[in-house]
């Protein structure tokens, strides 16, 4: 009776410590998870030197056998713990386009014709950028752009105001950031930073801010680590909401990409809630009247309805060949009968042969 007297209290104290050490060990794994996403820092702004205007001297139209290859859309990413295969961290095998997306781009067309003929003839046809001129240029990503917009929509009202997409590098180093204002009650940023790669761009920080919040993704390795400190697994060429619009111009403009109507275009987007593969349809090819530039001719790509959506938000995209393959529409639903639809105004790049600034501004503070 005696040696359990004894043994009681030491009992007890054992019980109380493993509960603490359960308790601490617990908070240090969620805290782990919660970790807030790391601010961004701004680049410098870039000094913009020339206006672009359409042009069809750097278009040529598809032949009927085109040397372009497009990138087979990786598998949907699996769950840690699952018994499907992983998603493979290197890039898919490489795809040349079948018959029926060579027949989907156009009979062959005489290439010698005037640039004005070539123009009128791509109608409704794939066209690719000029490799001579891209070669003149030494690279094919573009020089800092920005891209602004004239706005209008309805958010509890009219909405009139403006907007711009706004692209920029540093060397091995890029940024993409995508303004929305109207009046001083409607303000969106999105700005995404990250790695230019030949395959592509390589993010590593997205944030948003909208409506009063700011949330952020990070792309780490191999998995992607969202807002509420979850993580899944990162698929091949992942991008987000703001590297897709240069991302595309980039596939569109090197051919990577068939830009033809009745062809479809797969990427995957992560965003602070989530990551999802995104289909778009090039379901026409528009003459859009922009209120500086004239008449433009630019290909619509419409979004597929996703699987499980987070959110209503989608967004209907206008590409122009003759505007280097800029988003030069985008009309975003905002869920309901909300929506802002963006046209071009003007165009702005900076001189391509001069080095790009690397002073950097601070940017947005940190995350909740």
């Amino acid at each position: 009776m005696r040696a359990r007297a004894k043994s009681g209290p030491v009992g007890f104290v054992l019980v109380i410590a493993l509960v603490l050490l359960g308790h601490w060990i617990g908070l240090a794994w969620l805290r782990a998870q919660l970790q807030p996403i790391r601010p961004l820092t701004l680049m410098a702004e870039p000094l913009f030197t020339r206006i672009i205007a359409p042009t069809a001297a750097t278009l040529r139209v598809a032949e009927p056998k085109p040397r372009h290859r497009r990138v087979a859309p990786p598998p949907p990413p699996q769950a840690k713990g699952s018994t499907d295969a992983p998603i493979p961290s290197t890039p898919p095998a490489l795809e040349t386009p079948s018959e029926d997306a060579m027949e989907t781009a156009g009979p062959a067309h005489d290439t010698s014709a005037p640039a004005s003929e070539a123009a009128t003839d791509s109608r409704s046809e794939g066209v690719a950028a000029d490799p001579e001129s891209l070669s003149r240029a030494g690279e094919d990503w573009p020089a800092d752009t920005r891209v602004s917009y004239r706005m209008t929509g309805y958010f509890r009202g009219d909405l009139y105001g403006s907007g711009r997409v706004q692209w920029q590098r540093a060397q091995d180093r890029y940024q993409v950031r995508v303004e929305l204002f109207a009046a001083l009650v409607f303000r969106v940023s999105m700005t995404s930073q990250g790695e230019i790669t030949d395959a592509g761009l390589v993010p590593s920080d997205y944030e948003e801010q909208m409506l009063g919040r700011r949330q952020g993704v990070v792309f780490e390795a191999e998995t992607l680590r969202f807002q509420d400190g979850t993580r899944q697994l990162k698929p091949y060429a992942v991008q987000d909401t703001a590297s897709q619009f240069v991302e595309l111009t980039r596939r569109f403009s090197t051919g990577r990409e068939i830009l033809a109507v009745g062809s479809q275009v797969q990427v995957w987007l992560a965003r602070p809630a989530g990551m999802a593969l995104w289909t778009y349809d090039v379901v026409a090819e528009d003459t859009l009247q922009t209120p500086e530039l004239g008449p433009v001719q630019a290909f619509h790509l419409r979004p597929r309805p996703i699987a499980n959506p987070r959110g209503g938000i989608t967004a209907e995209l206008w590409f122009a060949p003759a505007l280097q393959y800029l988003p030069v529409r985008v009309r975003i639903s905002l869920g309901s009968e909300n929506f802002v639809d963006l046209m071009v105004e003007r165009i702005e790049q900076s001189d391509a042969s001069a080095p790009a600034p690397e002073t950097q501004t601070p940017g947005s503070a940190a995350l909740p």
